[in-house]
């Protein structure tokens, strides 16, 4: 990924920032907010400026507490934004949630855990705040795509886990996350991580990831402290999708520890088009069947 040795590292994050925005935009070219819905936007939820800002998009109709989708954008840790993920949200909304969607900081320039300090911070948020937007914190569903699917993973397995929970540095909020969509993610970082020769990886975790380093192997270890308690999951990816390997191993994971789960692989291996994270894409039927098939999955867990 960052294989140009004639730019510095700093070049190499930017150029792939501006490339992949590029693409991202292109990908939501011509489309336009659906109509009926009620939106706020730059809402602040901790001190770290841009990076701390999230958007809530809901149906024009609610106006009590409703059941809630927080999405967890992706990006490969160094990526991402609650704007570039405005319409797919939105089109979540559109099925009847509340839909929050946040920005949180980046690596390089902010190194794990800080993506899952701001993701508590959010969810601290919203256990106090969430009510003015209607907002349910005892309904609560999580959603994240690509590095957003394993930072879903990741923070879901601590908010269930206690003895994993005292490894982190943060207070976790009183809510009720009663879901998850996990969305071709990658879900078992202390491997996939640490065994890849793609840089990316280390850009998140630092030049001190590796197996020597015993905290931070425990502190990543997501499949060895996922527990019964873990939310039920509805796992998706595409046989064109270069982490579906990551999908069948996260989902048999799953059922070995008694979590409701669903796996559904989209699309087939002549489509192109339904790739990695196809369901952001509003354009496309797939996304729309995965996206439908997911909401219904989270409606059998609200309370």
């Amino acid at each position: 990924m960052l294989n140009n040795n004639n730019l510095s590292f700093e070049e190499k994050i930017k150029n792939l920032r501006i490339s992949w925005e590029a693409s991202d935009k292109k990908r939501d070219a011509g489309l336009t907010e659906p109509e009926h819905l009620k939106t706020f936007y730059n809402i602040s939820y901790g001190p770290h400026g841009e990076s701390n800002l999230l958007d809530i998009y809901m149906p024009d109709n609610i106006n009590q507490k409703n059941s809630t989708i927080v999405n967890i954008h992706g990006g490969a840790w160094i990526y991402g934004s609650k704007e570039i993920y405005k319409f797919y949200c939105m089109a979540l909304a559109t099925r009847g949630f509340v839909v929050v969607n946040i920005n949180y900081r980046l690596a390089p320039e902010n190194l794990f855990p800080k993506a899952l300090e701001d993701i508590n911070q959010a969810l601290t948020f919203i256990e106090k705040h969430g009510e003015e937007y209607c907002v349910d914190k005892e309904n609560l569903i999580l959603v994240g795509d690509s590095a957003g699917g394993q930072l879903t993973s990741h923070y879901a397995a601590i908010f269930t886990n206690p003895e994993f929970a005292k490894l982190y540095d943060f207070t976790l909020p009183n809510i009720k996350i009663r879901a998850v969509g996990l969305n071709c993610g990658l879900y078992n970082p202390k491997s996939a991580i640490l065994n890849s020769t793609d840089s990316h990886y280390k850009i998140y975790l630092g030049e001190d990831a590796n197996y020597s380093n015993k905290e931070l192997m425990n502190k990543i270890d997501v499949f060895s402290h996922i527990t019964s308690n873990f939310p039920p999951a509805f796992i998706t990816s595409s046989y064109r999708d270069f982490l579906l390997h990551e999908a069948q191993p996260m989902y048999d994971l799953l059922k070995s520890k008694g979590v409701e789960a669903e796996i559904k692989i989209y699309g087939n291996k002549d489509n192109p088009k339904i790739a990695h994270v196809f369901h952001v894409n509003c354009k496309l039927p797939e996304a729309k069947l995965c996206n439908d098939e997911e909401c219904e999955f989270f409606r059998r867990f609200i309370n």
